[in-house]
């Protein structure tokens, strides 16, 4: 299982947020680069990020700091924020971005998810935001009425590689995974599942791998101090993926 440690974004800074809460935002690191390099100096071999202006307004507006990010390490970048066109994934690519990741526009405009998922396939991933099962767009301040199992059996009929499933509830809690309603996702989706919000002890980690996801999404636990990244790397094994 790959550990994406976590790096999101706000009006250029890292930052961290509660539930999705654009009011709870703190800083949590002064360097993008520097904190992408502790990163892989740890052994992470993908890097998350998130430009959550972009997530929230759809124009992305840390394109320097991911590109310094990408110029710097030679880990993977994964990103979301703002990515709602084919230009949109252009422009992320051109940054050294491996993998973009859609959000709203997922929701909100199919024939573009059909078409980036059949032109760029393991490039593309789906960010399944939920709150009480419910997908949330517009970064998590939208309900869009969708069960996210049944989203995700649609992803899964349009050819989408990877997903990944956060649930609000648990973002930024320090609480433990939604492990139920992954456990239900795996059910209804037979691609690759990246979980994200709630990842706090290598306990988490052991339970996510021995479920046989993906990936996992590492945030707050790694800035509050409750997960040594390093171990638990280790911990999750392969990460070459």
């Amino acid at each position: 299982m790959i550990i994406l440690p976590a790096i999101d974004l706000k009006d250029g800074r890292c930052v961290r947020l509660k539930k999705g809460d654009f009011d709870t935002a703190h800083c949590v690191a002064d360097s993008a680069v520097d904190t992408a390099l502790a990163f892989q100096a740890s052994g992470a071999q993908w890097i998350h990020m998130v430009d959550l202006d972009g997530a929230r307004g759809g124009i992305r507006q840390n394109a320097e700091l991911v590109k310094a990010v990408a110029d710097t390490v030679t880990a993977k970048i994964e990103l979301g924020g703002g990515v709602r066109t084919v230009e949109d994934l252009e422009a992320v690519f051109a940054l050294g971005v491996t993998r973009a990741v859609i959000g709203s526009a997922a929701v909100t405009d199919p024939a573009f998810l059909r078409a980036a998922a059949a032109q760029y396939c393991e490039r593309v991933a789906v960010g399944v935001d939920t709150l009480d099962g419910i997908v949330k767009t517009s970064g998590w301040e939208q309900s869009s009425g969708l069960d996210y199992l049944a989203f995700a059996a649609q992803l899964d009929e349009l050819g989408v590689k990877t997903i990944i499933f956060t649930d609000i509830a648990t973002d930024g809690m320090l609480s433990g995974p939604s492990f139920r309603r992954l456990a239900d996702l795996q059910r209804c989706y037979s691609g690759n599942i990246i979980a994200s919000g709630g990842v706090t002890t290598l306990d988490d980690i052991r339970q996510l791998r021995d479920m046989g996801l993906y990936g996992a999404i590492i945030g707050k636990a790694y800035y509050a101090g409750t997960v040594d990244l390093a171990q638990a790397i280790r911990e999750a094994g392969e990460q070459e993926c």
